[in-house]
């Protein structure tokens, strides 16, 4: 059976393992999610489960999705996530998912949205070199420098690495080993950092690499 589950990012702290060591965590709400929907390679065209997380008011969602929801008899949700596995038998629609669908020393994947930044220079966003500050370098210090291609072909080619918008995009650690299951309060305690800021929306799923 294929895991995966949707969580909310607490924060960091540090637990000891059995031998007396400092193991730094990072603690996940993780559900319950409940199973919204089944997709199957003969309805669909391909197998999937659509899980939903954190409770919602009916008032804050659109008529298609309070029907969706009703049909489904769960409650309204505030993020809707859905997996691709190869065999969704043994889910239901109507199932909660909880934290104890993992267990201590499982490897996992851990997808969020980093911190958004802001607008940032070349030297913050793409680690540029900064030039000297003294004889004849001007008022240039930290800009990004030349970035044309001549004459030919008269334009910045797409992709070049200038200043913008930085953070705020999808990240994906890999190979992360859970430390602790509280099953009790649906914490997932996950060794090592994950991306995303305290109450980000995080996906925690069986790592490729286990």
């Amino acid at each position: 059976m294929q895991k995966a589950i949707i969580g909310k990012k607490i924060g960091m702290t540090q637990i000891f393992d059995e031998k007396g060591n400092v193991v730094p965590v990072t603690v996940v709400e993780a559900g319950p999610c409940a199973v919204s929907q089944v997709k199957t390679v003969e309805n669909d065209g391909y197998a999937a489960v659509q899980m939903g997380f954190d409770d919602l008011k009916a008032k804050r969602v659109n008529k298609p999705m309070n029907g969706h929801f009703k049909k489904a008899n769960v409650a309204p949700k505030r993020t809707l996530r859905e997996f691709r596995f190869d065999d969704v038998t043994a889910y239901n629609v109507g199932d909660l998912i909880k934290a104890d669908v993992f267990a201590e020393g499982d490897k996992v994947d851990v997808t969020g949205t980093s911190k958004g930044k802001g607008y940032a220079g070349v030297i913050k966003r793409w680690n540029f070199q900064r030039l000297k500050e003294t004889h004849g370098s001007g008022p240039v210090a930290r800009h990004g420098g030349s970035m044309g291609a001549c004459s030919t072909p008269s334009r910045v080619w797409k992709g070049k690495k200038m200043a913008g918008h930085l953070g705020a995009e999808k990240v994906t650690v890999q190979n992360l080993k859970i430390v602790k299951v509280d099953a009790e309060n649906n914490l997932i305690a996950i060794k090592g950092a994950i991306p995303g800021p305290n109450n980000g929306t995080v996906i925690i799923r069986e790592s490729v690499k286990a």
